[in-house]
C-alpha cells in the first residue's frame, strides 16, 4: 500500500465522522489491495462465470459506500470488512445462479478448494456459507479467523492484530475452525466429506 498508515487512519476517522467523501479518497489508495482480494476470492473462476473481478470490487465499493456507521481501526480491519462484503456478494451471486439452474450438477470438492471461495463454486459455496454462519453462532471469533485468513488473505500476525489476540491463538482457532467446518460439511450432501483430508493439514 503506497499511503502511510497515518493517512489511512485519518481517512478512516474522517469517514467515521460523517465525511462521505472520505471513502472516495480512500478507495484509490487501497484499490490494488481490494483488487487482489477480489482476485483471491475468484482465483478459480470458471469460464461460464458472469461476475468479473472488477465488478466484484465495484460492488464491494458500493456496499462500503452505503455503510451507515463505518468504523475501521486499521488496514487489516478495513480489508476484513471488505472481504465479508465480497463473501456476501459471491453468496448472493451463487444463490442466483443456483436458482436459475436448479438441479445442476453439483461436484464434490475438498475443504481447501471450498475455502478458496470462488464465484464459480455455485452450490458448493452455499453449504460452506451455511457452515460459516453456523460456526459464527457457536464461536464468532473462529468464524472471523476463517474470514480474515481465507477471504481477506491476511497473515497470522495481521489476523492477530485485527482480532487483538495472539498469533498462537489465531493458529489454534484456525485449526479448530477447520476441524469444525470439516465435520459440518461432512453432514451435507456434496459437502466434500470424503475429499477433505488435505484440508486437515497445517
Amino acid at each position: 500500500m503506497d499511503s502511510s498508515t497515518e493517512d489511512l487512519r485519518q481517512l478512516f476517522a474522517d469517514w467515521e465522522g460523517g465525511d462521505q467523501e472520505a471513502l472516495s479518497r480512500l478507495i484509490p489508495l487501497v484499490y490494488d489491495e481490494l483488487h487482489r482480494l477480489a482476485g483471491r476470492c475468484m482465483r478459480r473462476e470458471g469460464a461460464g462465470n458472469t461476475l468479473q473481478t472488477t465488478a466484484l470490487v465495484n460492488e464491494a465499493y458500493l456496499r462500503l459506500r452505503d455503510q451507515k456507521k463505518a468504523h475501521f481501526e486499521n488496514r487489516g480491519h478495513f480489508l476484513a470488512i471488505a472481504a465479508r462484503l465480497m463473501r456476501r456478494i459471491l453468496v448472493d451471486h451463487a444463490r442466483e445462479r443456483h436458482r436459475l439452474k436448479r438441479g445442476g450438477d453439483a461436484r464434490r470438492v475438498d475443504l481447501e478448494e471450498c475455502l478458496s471461495i470462488t464465484a464459480d463454486s455455485g452450490p458448493d459455496l452455499l453449504p460452506l456459507n451455511d457452515a460459516l454462519l453456523a460456526l459464527e453462532k457457536v464461536d464468532p471469533r473462529k468464524c472471523r479467523v476463517v474470514e480474515l485468513r481465507f477471504f481477506a488473505g491476511l497473515s497470522v500476525e495481521e489476523t492477530a492484530e485485527v482480532l487483538r489476540i495472539s498469533a498462537n491463538t489465531v493458529m489454534r482457532d484456525w485449526n479448530l475452525a477447520r476441524a469444525w467446518l470439516y465435520r459440518e460439511l461432512s453432514r451435507q450432501p456434496n459437502g466434500g466429506a470424503n475429499e477433505v483430508q488435505s484440508g486437515q493439514e497445517g
